[in-house]
């Protein structure tokens, strides 16, 4: 059987998986993903869900290429859309801006009730993920960063509460990661000296505007501190 190749970026994603995981990958892109992982784990079930026309086909050849039909299941719609309250354990959206998984996760909220992990990698705005997944009884269990292609991505792996217990918002946590910020492997420094030194431009610019928006610049400022301290500046 040929085997599936997919990046390093995806492989850490699928890698948080459990054995026997019966989950849906949103905006699959080819259902690479699914492929990987139902090819490396015989007991795993998968829906690939793609808003589009063109990735859903190619989707769909993909899963036929590597005889697959019977356990990955390639469905057209947007985002939760694609799947039913109570039909999957675990949720992974990879490879899209931050506050496009938020809107993805908050649209479908009432198919999340039997969610028991969504594992998310979003390609900027990861704060925007930490806060939602907080804020609607979800618990950061784990975390990583890698480089790839000269891009940094974080991966969030978060797990349903068994019980209500009170979670600190802390937005410096939220920012960073939580569970990042106590590992801060080598791509966490090096892609935190980048912001700090693109933040450091973006305030010089907003301190020179002729009507200086107090509170965007106090928010940034603050910040611009926390990334200082946290790699050592």
């Amino acid at each position: 059987m040929v085997k599936m190749n997919i990046s390093k970026r995806l492989q850490r994603v699928a890698s948080f998986l459990p054995k026997g995981a019966k989950f849906v990958d949103i905006g699959s892109d080819h259902a690479y993903l699914p492929c990987y992982v139902c090819q490396n784990d015989l007991t795993a079930l998968a829906i690939a869900g793609e808003v589009n026309e063109g990735p859903y086909q190619k989707a769909l050849e993909t899963v036929q290429a590597f005889s697959l039909t019977d356990r990955i299941d390639v469905r057209l719609g947007d985002g939760l859309e694609v799947v039913q309250a109570n039909e999957v354990k675990q949720i992974v959206i990879a490879g899209m801006g931050g506050s496009l998984v938020r809107k993805i996760l908050n649209d479908g909220k009432e198919k999340l009730q039997t969610t028991k992990q969504i594992i998310a990698q979003p390609n900027v705005e990861a704060k925007a993920v930490r806060f939602w997944l907080y804020q609607h009884g979800f618990m950061i269990a784990d975390e990583d960063i890698m480089e790839e292609n000269g891009h940094f991505y974080e991966i969030i792996n978060a797990e349903r509460l068994t019980k209500q217990i009170e979670q600190q918002l802390d937005e410096r946590a939220m920012l960073f990661g939580p569970i990042l910020l106590q590992t801060k492997p080598t791509a966490f420094y090096k892609k935190w000296r980048q912001e700090a030194v693109k933040l450091e431009h973006v305030l010089q610019q907003i301190k020179r505007a002729k009507e200086i928006d107090t509170k965007k610049l106090n928010q940034l400022t603050q910040e611009w501190e926390w990334m200082k301290e946290v790699i050592k500046l």
